[in-house]
């Protein structure tokens, strides 16, 4: 090979700047993380023991703490904020090398994916400084405080109330389906500030301390013994005007914002689904059943095209810039191939499904029971269909009267 041609052949330009990169990554987790390995368990957050759960929730925590001490936590975020200042690209190239590894950011990861854009489109110059940098080094966790038990899939009908006190508001209701409400230093909560003001207007995006006097976390005991979920309860609780994100009774932007970023996050799972039913399928023996090849190739491209979607989404909101594409779409392929896998694993184990034991037995057991789960939580798929019609499709709004109704007036159950 001549030396023209040799030369040829190496990366250059943009190609030899990623390449370079990712050398760089995967040489920081050969040295800090564990490789995974054939014996490596099937990630779910699913724990029947609350010890178990709490361990796997702290040791997430610690990771984050290690990424962002790297580098590698933000990498596309503001320096200024506790970001890398990188390229879109890099976050990518990170997460991609991370899923060989058994080290993950869980729970943690799930909220900065939320809270962060959040904070960076309608946070204050001081809160973005304040709370950023500490929330990409898992020093403080948030949970999420929207759903209430008669605010489900209509969010906008919340009704937990914070009242005007000076600099502070005080703050009355209940929130449920919390997820890790138990473990985390801080929440997220949406709050009904005007209740004389249309049920989307007098709403309120706070930050709250949960160690805060007031607050009970009560965990929910769910079908499979885990108690991921938590209901909260909040009793003359103070929170400071100041922790207020975006305007006082303009919560709902926010809240936007968050939903649109959660949306995003459940297209990008950890471990592909694709990946453990492809798994499934060769340890069954049944790789060279036609119609069983035909199932998984069509759910490796739907989820394939969820994963797109979520970054495009995730990247144009980091950018400042409104999503090329309604979240809610992303939200409504999720729910649709989550199905999709449960029916396709119960189909590739048949009796072992009930009979057998192993922790692929019980991944694939998750996905049975968990098929509907997220076309019920994060919105119903119904409400997100009639939400794209009238958003991205200019179609009419079904007909209602509380629209312009003040929230006061609205009959509840």
């Amino acid at each position: 090979m001549t030396a023209a041609n040799h030369n040829a052949d190496r990366p250059t330009g943009h190609a030899a700047e990623q390449a370079a990169y990712r050398s760089e990554v995967r040489a920081w987790y050969d040295a800090n993380a564990t490789p995974k390995g054939e014996d490596s368990p099937w990630e779910t957050n699913v724990h029947r023991d609350p010890r178990a759960a709490r361990e796997n929730f702290e040791a997430s925590k610690a990771w984050q703490g290690r990424l962002f001490e790297a580098g590698y936590a933000g990498i596309a975020w503001p320096a200024e904020y506790g970001g890398g200042g990188g390229e879109s690209w890099m976050t990518r190239v990170e997460r991609e090398i991370s899923l060989d590894y058994e080290e993950w950011v869980g729970f943690a990861g799930a909220t900065i994916a939320m809270l962060g854009p959040t904070l960076l489109r309608h946070g204050s110059e001081e809160q973005k400084r304040e709370f950023l940098p500490k929330l990409l080094s898992a020093e403080l966790t948030f949970c999420q405080l929207f759903s209430e038990p008669g605010a489900g899939s209509d969010l906008a009908a919340l009704a937990t109330r914070a009242e005007r006190d000076g600099d502070e508001f005080i703050v009355n209701g209940q929130k449920v389906w919390n997820s890790s409400a138990q473990f985390c230093d801080w929440a997220f909560a949406l709050v009904r500030t005007d209740p004389d003001a249309p049920k989307h207007k007098g709403i309120t995006f706070l930050l709250v301390d949960m160690s805060t006097p007031g607050i009970e976390v009560r965990p929910l005991v769910q079908i499979n013994r885990s108690a991921h979920f938590n209901e909260v309860f909040l009793s003359d609780v103070r929170v400071p005007v100041a922790n207020v994100i975006g305007e006082i009774n303009e919560g709902w932007q926010p809240a936007r914002t968050v939903l649109s970023n959660e949306s995003a996050f459940i297209a990008g799972a950890r471990i592909p689904t694709r990946a453990k039913l492809i798994e499934l399928a060769a340890d069954k023996g049944r790789l060279s059943d036609p119609v069983t090849r035909q199932d998984l190739a069509d759910y490796w491209c739907r989820e394939m095209i969820s994963t797109w979607m979520g970054e495009q989404v995730q990247y144009a909101i980091r950018r400042g810039e409104s999503p090329p594409l309604d979240p809610g779409l992303i939200k409504l392929m999720a729910s649709s191939n989550r199905r999709l896998s449960g029916d396709l694993a119960s189909r590739i184990m048949g009796a072992e499904l009930d009979a057998g034991s192993g922790e692929r037995v019980f991944w694939a057991q998750m996905e049975l029971l968990g098929r509907y789960s997220i076309s019920i939580g994060g919105g119903t798929d119904e409400v997100l269909r009639n939400n794209i019609g009238e958003r991205s499709l200019q179609l009419p709004r079904e007909p209602g009267y509380d629209k312009n109704q003040p929230w006061r007036e609205i009959p509840r159950s």
